[in-house]
């Protein structure tokens, strides 16, 4: 297929762009997903490391659509309020399993945290709110953290920054990936706090 016959089928490149996008996202949702579902639900540290591992393999498998979505923006590019959902699905996966560990008293702040800024706080009560099931604002912003970092690591790797630096990859990745869970209190066990009556569903914040 020539490139001028993608026309036939998508109206402008920005189009194309966001039918890509979208298939990027939903497609390492999946793994990410996929990966979460096949750990015992009540093993929050194997669930993060799966999902981890999950992200990582599905980036080094499709580096294209990696790049493309984690990647530098592509120039002149507004991704449109479809791609919201898609972007969100990895987000959710983790935020999702915060909150199981903090509900099952699994997962608690160390007593060492520096003060959280105000605005951060507020900002991270918002997202607890959202997707998080009211995790408190620390662990919020903990979570984040890990967050950033697994997906950095990966991209450092990917984009061929680790070379000569790191040879066993998939070992510092996994260590990494231990390191994360435990900054976020996966490897601390505490009393079962109470969980409210209801908590609130919405949408993580967009990837990208």
């Amino acid at each position: 297929m020539v490139s001028s016959a993608l026309y036939r089928y998508f109206a402008s490149r920005d189009d194309l762009l966001t039918a890509l996008i979208i298939d990027a996202y939903d497609a390492i949702g999946a793994a990410a997903e996929a990966a979460d579902r096949s750990c015992d639900h009540g093993d929050h540290e194997a669930r993060w490391m799966a999902i981890g591992r999950a992200i990582r393999r599905w980036a080094l498998e499709h580096p294209h659509e990696y790049a493309l979505v984690y990647g530098s923006p592509v120039p002149g590019y507004r991704a449109p309020s479809e791609t919201i959902v898609p972007a969100s699905r990895v987000t959710l996966i983790l935020a999702g399993l915060v909150a199981d560990a903090y509900w099952a008293g699994a997962l608690v702040a160390p007593p060492d945290l520096p003060p959280t800024p105000p605005q951060l706080r507020r900002e991270a009560k918002r997202i607890a709110a959202e997707a998080m099931g009211g995790v408190p604002a620390q662990l919020v912003v903990r979570a984040l953290m890990a967050w950033t970092q697994i997906f950095g690591i990966v991209s450092f790797e990917l984009f061929g920054h680790l070379v000569g630096v790191v040879e066993d990859r998939e070992g510092f990745f996994d260590q990494s990936l231990r390191l994360t869970g435990e900054e976020i209190g996966l490897a601390t066990i505490s009393p079962v706090p109470s969980r409210p009556r209801a908590r609130s569903r919405g949408r993580a914040p967009q990837g990208r």
